[in-house]
């Protein structure tokens, strides 16, 4: 179930073909989906409720043939690995991880560990790949460390095309997301021919914001939802001392973190990536989102419309690489479909997601169609445009 399923389309754009961040040529999505165990929580056993997801930017591979990207940060209470690279040289140089907190470096290692089986054996080289997380740690055993690097080559050997699978699945299947179960979303928008004829894909994992903020085509989704009628997923160690739904539930919203993920084939120089993922963060603020002390929010962006050759020293890197640029000033249908896909892909995270029960019996429950439906019929903004 998505967003336009229930009749609900956000903004005026037009989707791809699967709505989703595959819409974009030669990007492709896996996954591997962690969930074992019940019942109270035994550090190290679990219960387990995580995953992995691998974006890989380019059908090609990416390891020899960069593309340009860009970044923003929203609130840094996260970790991004490889960023500060990114920033540094405008390339993207390896597929994209999401996975929990404390599950970032053995994926990492996993990325790199690919790439080293992919290069001529005895090349010299080195790796920093791309790997974000949010943390799971209200349903998942997040201080057990199950993610492993197996796990990560699962995802990255799953890569498809096609439609991806939305909620609880890959590195979204432990979190939760404006007091609802939240995880992995996704959603794209194809411009007119006449603004270029390109697509801007989104994928987010989503685990961030508080109910009462929840803003769905501009309806107080979350305010017409309280806690006393769908309960927050509260830990037993914020219960303590506190009924659910006063002070426990306001310490236990928030923080979480949301990773934002745009591809385009737009012929975009890096610094016009930057500015791509800025305006994906106004999809966040649409649904409600502020960037929070305790959340780490942050969007990568980057454009397959110029193909490039590996920066490597060496006689078969050329010394000067063509490549094309937008014009500025014809830019903006880009920055609109990043918003408006940004807002989808969180949207479609909620409707898809399935209520869950972790670690300690907590329950985080399906944001409720009927309700979602109720409320936006109740302020006529079920549909725009």
């Amino acid at each position: 179930m998505r967003a336009r399923d229930l009749g609900i389309r956000i903004g005026t754009g037009s989707p791809g073909p699967h709505n989703a961040i595959t819409d974009v040529a030669g990007v492709r999505v896996g996954m591997c989906t962690v969930v074992r165990g019940d019942g109270a929580l035994r550090p190290g056993h679990g219960p387990v409720r995580t995953g992995v997801t691998m974006i890989l930017p380019v059908a090609d591979g990416i390891w020899n043939a960069p593309v340009f990207a860009g970044s923003h940060r929203l609130n840094g209470n996260g970790e991004v690995t490889g960023m500060e690279w990114v920033r540094e040289c405008g390339l993207l140089g390896s597929p994209i991880a999401l996975t929990n907190s404390h599950s970032v470096g053995v994926v990492r290692d996993a990325v790199a560990r690919l790439q080293a089986r992919e290069r001529p054996g005895g090349e010299l080289f080195w790796a920093i790949p791309v790997v974000a997380e949010t943390w799971d740690g209200v349903l998942n055993d997040v201080n057990g460390f199950h993610v492993t690097a197996e796990d990560a080559m699962a995802a990255y050997a799953s890569a498809g095309d096609g439609p991806v699978d939305e909620g609880n699945v890959g590195g979204g299947t432990g979190m939760t997301c404006h007091g609802f179960k939240g995880g992995t979303g996704t959603a794209s928008r194809r411009l007119a021919e006449d603004a270029g004829g390109w697509t801007v894909g989104v994928l987010v994992q989503a685990n961030h914001g508080r109910r009462s903020r929840l803003t769905v085509n501009g309806a107080p989704v979350g305010r017409d939802i309280p806690a006393d009628v769908v309960p927050l997923p509260i830990p037993p160690e914020l219960r303590r001392g506190a009924g659910a739904g006063t002070g426990a539930g306001a310490m236990a919203e928030g923080g979480g973190s949301v990773i934002v993920v745009v591809a385009t084939d737009a012929p975009l120089l890096p610094h016009q990536c930057d500015r791509l993922a800025q305006r994906a963060v106004l999809g966040i603020a649409r649904t409600g989102g502020t960037g929070e002390h305790f959340s780490g929010d942050f969007a990568i962006a980057f454009a397959t419309g110029n193909r490039l050759r590996a920066s490597d020293y060496g006689a078969t890197v050329p010394r000067i690489q063509p490549v094309t640029m937008l014009s500025d000033g014809h830019i903006d249908p880009l920055f609109d479909a990043a918003v408006e896909a940004t807002e989808e892909a969180i949207l479609n995270a909620l409707v898809a997601a399935r209520t869950m029960t972790g670690r300690d019996g907590v329950v985080a429950h399906a944001l409720p169609h009927d309700h979602l439906l109720e409320a936006l019929d109740g302020c006529g903004l079920r549909t725009v445009g």
